[in-house]
């Protein structure tokens, strides 16, 4: 099981995060576009630190939302989700090349990846901008109980699908992640974080916020290392599931 991360999403002299520690952890780094968070220099010292990892490197676009962080739904037209993805991922690709790397996914951030779950629409649009791309990249998206449009969608546009999970969020029981607003949405503490992960990791089952059983299939485990306490929780997991491939 890879481990991935949503990382640079400082930006100028707002800090967010601690990708410094982080970084060494996992495998794959979804790196914020400039769109909710991060800026040019920003993107470039990620870029940076990756590769000196040898981090797999995603780009992490998102709705053009600073304030919101990207986490508000906009009525954008299938069309302009398209040009802001394409866009978004030029700038890093561009940034990644200059450092002598390469993008090899793209995992939409925030309330563009939630409305690609939800909404066909919006998850076309993201494929097409994908597709588009001058070099070959996957998308990852969310493991749900029931990932057969997913899969195929992204069979009949040609593009590799990466089906991620969460060690720190609450699943309904329909596999979908439970609203931040939701009381029990996010979890804290680190044992209930590792439990997860691991279960996830061996193919077992999770419980919903229903009680029921939940299987996810899933290729990539999202950790979230933005403060102490998560950081601790990435380390176990890390120790958990075992080192880097």
């Amino acid at each position: 099981m890879l481990l991935n991360c949503d990382l640079g999403e400082s930006f100028g002299s707002w800090t967010m995060g601690l990708d410094a520690d982080v970084m060494p952890l996992i495998d794959q780094a979804n790196i914020a576009c400039g769109f909710h968070a991060s800026d040019p220099l920003i993107m470039q010292k990620t870029v940076q630190l990756a590769l000196s990892y040898g981090v797999s490197l995603g780009a992490h676009p998102a709705y053009p939302d600073l304030q919101g962080f990207g986490r508000r739904s906009m009525a954008c037209a299938p069309e302009e989700i398209t040009a802001m993805v394409l866009y978004q991922i030029g700038a890093l690709q561009n940034i990644a090349a200059s450092e002598g790397g390469q993008l090899s996914y793209v995992k939409p951030h925030g309330a563009l990846y939630n409305d690609m779950m939800r909404d066909p629409k919006v998850l076309d649009a993201i494929l097409l901008a994908v597709k588009k791309t001058a070099m070959p990249l996957a998308l990852m998206a969310m493991s749900t109980a029931d990932n057969q449009y997913l899969k195929r969608r992204c069979s009949e546009q040609q593009v590799p699908l990466l089906l991620e999970a969460f060690a720190d969020r609450a699943y309904d029981k329909n596999g979908f992640i439970v609203s931040r607003s939701t009381p029990g949405a996010v979890y804290h503490q680190q044992e209930s974080i590792v439990e997860q992960a691991a279960k996830l990791a061996e193919g077992k089952a999770i419980q919903t916020l229903e009680d029921e059983n939940l299987i996810l299939e899933a290729d990539t485990l999202c950790v979230h290392g933005d403060n102490p306490e998560s950081l601790k929780a990435v380390e176990a997991i890390r120790a958990a599931l075992g080192a880097k491939a």
